[in-house]
């Protein structure tokens, strides 16, 4: 059946007399163009998606009429991202492209594309700008400074939500990185690695709303720790994190790569555990926009994306991992010495108690934006009151996240995607099921409502 009009019924409304067509207007002024007929096989999937049997459609239709039904999709679904993506490759609207980033290794696809080509070989003139923190990322992202940007995979969710800032409509085209991050201590603590112990603990995180935040959280309170309550949590950019460490502000962090190795590499530290083994295959940043930049620029956005998308394939090669590491070392970038991301991004790495550990995947790149992680991550977002009420957990993830059009240009870019995620959503033994993410907050014996 087609979303506008079943082709037997001339009734007002839908289509007009013909039948070849979604409204009068459109009749008299003659056959659409491919791109009208896009967007209406898109708004027809969504159309489907909310309401698998054509009965319900028809009622649906029937009762609110197209345009109030088209407007209460537009505000489910990222349509002007999804046109953009079904389009084939297009003219690019601007060539220069302005991008934020914070120099950790999760932004490692990101940053590897202007030294490595994979922007210019998308006709693209990429300034990447290396920005102190999270909260002045979001903060120029907003104030459109920043075309696009490195994201922790959490804001643009918040950003959308109004949560913490202005509200604004994001767009998530990729993730950047899944584990590579870790806790780390000050040495003091060698022998107190029992987090029973930490209460008066000082912790650091890089961001309220990340996801170092939200597993710091998580294995504190399976330890019966209130992380409210029992220890403090400050916010502390990521390049500030050794040297906080070093100079007593904090007993630990919980902090993106390199800077849980930097400060092995600097003997002030050590590293207690990788973010992995609470949760192997966890996200951490994304890369994306704002939603009316990829309206404004739709060919631009899928150069940019075709490039990220590449990037992140070479970066999954472990093969190709020391060649990274020169490549974002530089002062510009990570301002790193190499073999301290070497050791990020192979996995063999010292962990400052004098052993060398050998963990492959201790950072992965799968750039699919899995709806399962943006409802997880909402799940947490509720547990510790960053969101009250009634919390639409899928629609929002799927206006945001673009994992279809993920997966549609990664296969046109020849690059193999899963059909579903890699690994199963497992938190500390604890499965998630992604279709009852209420249940999943409310099982939690220390959570903000409670």
């Amino acid at each position: 059946m087609s979303l506008f009009r079943n082709p037997f019924d001339s009734r007002p409304g839908w289509g007009c007399a013909c039948g070849r067509h979604a409204s009068t207007a459109e009749h008299e002024a003659g056959s659409p163009g491919a791109e009208e007929l896009s967007a209406r096989a898109l708004r027809a999937a969504a159309l489907r998606a909310l309401f698998p049997k054509d009965a319900e459609r028809r009622r649906f239709l029937r009762a609110v009429g197209r345009p109030t039904a088209m407007a209460a999709l537009a505000s489910l679904f990222p349509f002007g991202a999804l046109e953009a993506m079904a389009q084939d490759k297009g003219k690019i609207e601007r060539k220069d492209v302005k991008i934020g980033f914070i120099p950790i290794t999760c932004a490692t696809p990101l940053i590897m594309s202007s030294p490595l080509g994979f922007y210019e070989k998308q006709g693209l003139n990429v300034t990447l700008v290396k920005t102190a923190g999270w909260a002045l990322i979001r903060d120029k992202v907003m104030n459109k400074e920043y075309d696009a940007s490195h994201l922790l995979a959490p804001m643009p969710l918040a950003i959308s939500l109004g949560v913490g800032s202005g509200a604004l409509p994001m767009n998530v085209a990729t993730i950047q990185n899944s584990n590579g991050q870790a806790i780390t201590l000050a040495l003091k603590h060698k022998d107190n690695r029992d987090p029973k112990n930490w209460k008066g603990f000082k912790f650091a995180v890089p961001f309220e709303f990340s996801m170092h935040n939200f597993l710091l959280r998580y294995y504190l309170a399976e330890h019966g720790l209130d992380p409210d309550r029992d220890v403090q949590i400050r916010v502390v950019p990521p390049p500030e994190m050794v040297a906080n460490l070093r100079a007593g502000n904090i007993d630990g962090y919980l902090g993106p790569d390199p800077f849980n190795q930097r400060a092995v590499y600097d003997q002030v530290g050590f590293i207690h555990l990788l973010t992995r083994d609470l949760w192997d295959g966890h996200p951490c940043c994304s890369f994306g926009t704002r939603s009316d930049w990829v309206k404004e620029n739709p060919n631009t956005f899928a150069a940019l994306y075709r490039a990220v998308l590449n990037a992140a394939a070479m970066a999954a090669g472990p093969e190709n991992r020391t060649t990274i590491a020169e490549a974002i070392a530089p002062a510009n970038y990570l301002n790193q010495p190499v073999p301290v991301l070497e050791q990020v991004l192979t996995g063999r790495y010292a962990d400052g108690l004098g052993n060398v550990k050998n963990v492959p995947n201790r950072i992965e790149f799968d750039p699919v934006p899995w709806n399962s992680l943006g409802v997880w991550i909402l799940t947490q977002m509720k547990r510790w009151g960053y969101l009250k009420g009634d919390v639409r957990y899928k629609e929002i993830v799927q206006q945001v996240y673009l994992m279809t059009e993920a997966k549609r240009l990664m296969k046109a870019e020849g690059i193999m995607a899963p059909a579903e995620m890699p690994k199963k959503i497992v938190v500390m033994g604890k499965p998630f099921d992604a279709a009852r993410p209420e249940a999943y907050v409310e099982s939690f014996a220390i959570r903000k409502s409670a």
